[in-house]
């Protein structure tokens, strides 16, 4: 089983960004599928972003993004490093919850909680007004 563990979230101004990195221990991250979730307060987790284990691809799409998201939000791996990142830019007050990482030894990447076999602890993010 993959331990996933998150880091980068804390306190930003509206307009403001960061990087959150999860790396993996375990195993090696290169075989899976791995996403970003968050959860604010009251709210279900939601899926933001996923990425498949290789990048290398010309002819698909090699990632897939929530529209509350896409142009704002990027997701990276660099399985070298055993570690996948979510880039957050344009922070809104409503960005505020606690992202998580999750991964998937699947094939396709899935938007649904149920989708992902292992999970970080998260890390939370604040976005102030």
């Amino acid at each position: 089983q993959v331990q996933l563990l998150e880091s980068g979230g804390g306190p930003v101004q509206t307009g403001g960004s960061l990087k959150l990195s999860c790396v993996a221990s375990g195993r090696p991250i290169r075989r899976y599928i791995m996403a970003w979730f968050r959860q604010a307060p009251g709210k279900e987790r939601e899926f933001l972003a996923g990425i498949l284990r290789n990048t290398d691809f010309v002819t698909i799409d090699t990632t897939k993004y929530a529209d509350s998201v896409k142009g704002r939000f990027t997701i990276s791996r660099d399985n070298t490093k055993d570690t996948v990142y979510l880039e957050l830019n344009s922070l809104k007050p409503e960005d505020t919850a606690v992202y998580y990482c999750a991964a998937d030894s699947g094939y396709v990447i899935q938007t649904a909680v149920t989708g992902y076999e292992a999970w970080g602890p998260g890390t939370p993010v604040t976005v102030a007004a």
